[in-house]
């Protein structure tokens, strides 16, 4: 065996081997785990916990996270955000330092979450750090007893830690990483007070991540007053609407908007191969839905704000494994939740603002797939309608007769459509006494929810007054037969019809001298009446063949003779246009790809937040209190006090 020894050689000849021997062909990144400078043990945990892949959120954040960036990201629950700050945290965090103090903070909403992040803690880290718990309802004793071991992470709920902190008196200045898991359900129930208290406490050269599925005002302030230069992290897709996914606006009286649902569960929507998403306004018309399709025989799950987290993990997964076909949920409880392959949404009460319209669609057609989502509009709610298709840059398509496209298509539904379904909740209603009482209770709650619900634009509310709701067609995706459509004619007409007689003509004042006065007005007026009655239908015939004209082009008028265009043939009362600018010569303030080069540029937190900012209304008479409640001026007791809509009703 021959060895050959490389000591003694000089620098410079192997420096001459290197450029003769072949050089070896770099490796492409793989884009996954292996790219993102993980550590050798936790890279193979990862691998063991099944992960291949990183998720989008996944791929955004964990570089980011690893720089020592402050971090506020928004995610659903489900997109893999747990592992989007768990990673770089073990990986900084590298092994354990005995005697120094809890280096981590992690904070969650809830007991299961906070218990959920534990075990994803324990199977990341393996040995190499020490993790506890601090939560209410164990024994406070045996959490004293685990802090005094100096452990590396703490996962905990707001309101036991702080209360432990408060009893040990406890120092948090080795703490160099703090992240809100659910910030917004951490808000929403209350731990605000709790966590400035926290973060009071400690030292300013932390990193703080938020993890988030929406992101409101209350939070944005608090990351403004507590987080230093936050980077903001969201995925584009609630940005838009998907190319793939088809909406219907269905034009109905509030009280039909039972019996529409029940007809497109029955005969449009497919429930045995499609889930469905139903929004609803508050928890109340959850429960009295749930009731209605018990009876209608269409299984179906729900999930509200104050429902047991226990029963809400329940309730999601047998969606999810679609064993039910149709959850019913309310905008502050479906915060969070992922369906990765859900079909259809309905919005049983459309949205008060666009943003939270696409934030409920975004939910549907992803990742290539097709997908629906249907709106029931009542009169009070179509200045909002008209407030989206401003948002979106689209005009609104109303339906005509005939009409077969059925894609962004907003109209009327049949009146026999209605009629079916109508008389099966009459009867279920006459036959169980809860049921009646719950539609009492959810028109109650309905009342407090329009008391709160943000009103639409000025703009939106005045073009609304000039739609003329009964011109409008039945939609498309109703399909009924010719006797149907002779009924709904009928009942069109009917609707519309308005008798000559007026109040003097009437009862014991037929005979009197008003009758008289009233019947020459009439006679003397007529003409003038039918003129604008014809003159209106006439404008409707011009607006339709308006539509249906195509303009010349010029290849068409290539067969004439000659060609005179004539300029400024009618005089014109303008004004002289001032502000002439050469062309040529004209140097402007700002450069010609100014707002081009404006739209590229780097926008602050601020700027970034204010885009995807979503305030959710509440599902429950607490919340809704809460966002109506004021402070006003008490004269005789000289100090301020709390206003509720039920102390103003008073």
């Amino acid at each position: 065996m021959i060895s050959v020894s490389l000591e003694g050689e000089s620098a410079a000849f192997w420096d001459e081997v290197s450029q003769i021997l072949p050089k070896d062909k770099k490796k492409k990144k793989s884009g996954g785990f292996e790219s993102m400078g993980l550590s050798f043990h936790v890279l193979q945990a990862v691998k063991k916990k099944g992960y291949k892949v990183p998720t989008p959120i996944q791929r955004k954040a964990i570089p980011v996270v690893m720089e020592g960036k402050n971090v506020v990201a928004m995610a659903r629950t489900g997109s893999g955000k747990t592992a989007a700050f768990l990673i770089p945290l073990i990986e900084k965090l590298k092994s354990r330092v005995a005697g120094q103090g809890a280096r981590a903070l992690i904070f969650s909403p809830t007991r299961e979450l906070a218990i959920q992040t534990y075990k994803f803690t324990k199977e990341l880290s393996r040995k190499s750090l020490k993790a506890i718990l601090v939560l209410g309802g164990d024994k406070i004793e045996n959490q004293f007893a685990a802090i005094h071991e100096s452990p590396d992470i703490i996962i905990a709920t707001p309101g036991r830690f702080l209360h432990v902190v408060m009893e040990m008196n406890l120092k948090l200045s080795s703490v160099q990483y703090i992240v809100f898991d659910e910030a917004d359900r951490l808000f929403e129930m209350g731990f605000q007070e709790q966590l400035r208290e926290v973060i009071n406490r400690l030292p300013s050269e932390r990193q703080t991540l938020l993890f988030s599925a929406t992101l409101p005002k209350v939070l944005v302030e608090f990351v403004k007053l507590g987080v230093e230069d936050p980077v903001l992290i969201r995925l584009d897709v609630d940005t838009q609407i998907s190319e793939n996914l088809k909406t219907a606006y269905f034009l109905c009286r509030s009280d039909d908007k039972t019996a529409i649902l029940l007809h497109l569960l029955k005969n449009v929507i497919d429930l045995e191969k499609e889930l469905t998403v139903v929004f609803l306004p508050t928890k109340h018309h959850v429960d009295y839905l749930n009731g209605v399709l018990e009876k209608a025989n269409i299984p179906c799950t729900y999930v509200y704000s104050s429902l047991d987290q226990v029963a809400r993990t329940i309730n999601i997964s047998k969606f999810r494994a679609k064993k039910v076909g149709v959850l019913l949920v309310t905008d502050i409880a479906a915060r969070g939740i992922d369906i990765p392959l859900l079909d259809n949404v309905i919005n049983y009460s459309f949205p008060a603002k666009a943003k939270l319209f696409i934030h409920r669609v975004g939910r549907v057609a992803r990742a290539g797939r097709s997908g629906k989502a249907f709106s029931l509009v009542a009169p009070d709610e179509v200045a909002y309608l008209l407030d989206l298709h401003l948002y979106l840059g689209k005009p609104i398509t109303w339906a005509k007769p005939d009409m077969q496209e059925e894609d962004g298509i907003s109209g009327t539904v049949p009146q026999s459509v209605i009629d079916a379904e109508v008389d099966f909740l009459q009867n279920w209603h006459d036959l169980s006494a809860d049921l009646k009482s719950m539609l009492k209770v959810t028109k109650n709650a309905y009342q407090q929810y329009f008391q709160v619900r943000p009103a639409a634009s000025s703009e939106s509310i005045r073009r609304m007054k000039k739609i003329t709701l009964s011109t409008v067609s039945d939609h498309p995706i109703f399909k009924v037969d010719d006797d149907a459509l002779e009924r709904n004619k009928m009942l069109a007409e009917m609707k519309k019809f308005r008798p000559n007689t007026t109040i003097f003509e009437l009862g014991p004042l037929a005979k009197t001298q008003a009758n008289v006065i009233m019947r020459e007005k009439r006679k003397l007026h007529s003409k003038y009446v039918k003129k604008i009655d014809d003159e209106s239908q006439e404008n409707e015939c011009l607006k339709e063949t308006r539509n249906t004209l195509t303009s010349a082009d010029e290849n068409d008028l290539k067969g004439f003779a000659q060609s005179i265009t004539i300029k400024n043939a009618e005089p014109s009362n303008k004004k002289k246009n001032l502000n002439f600018r050469d062309t040529e010569n004209y140097l402007s303030y700002v450069s010609s790809d100014h707002y081009k080069e404006k739209g590229l540029g780097i926008q602050t937190f601020e700027q970034q937040a204010a885009d995807v900012v979503i305030d959710f209304t509440g599902d429950e008479e607490k919340m809704l209190q809460k966002v109506k409640s004021k402070l006003k001026w008490n004269n005789k007791k000289r100090n301020l006090f709390e206003t509720t809509m039920t102390n103003r009703k008073k």
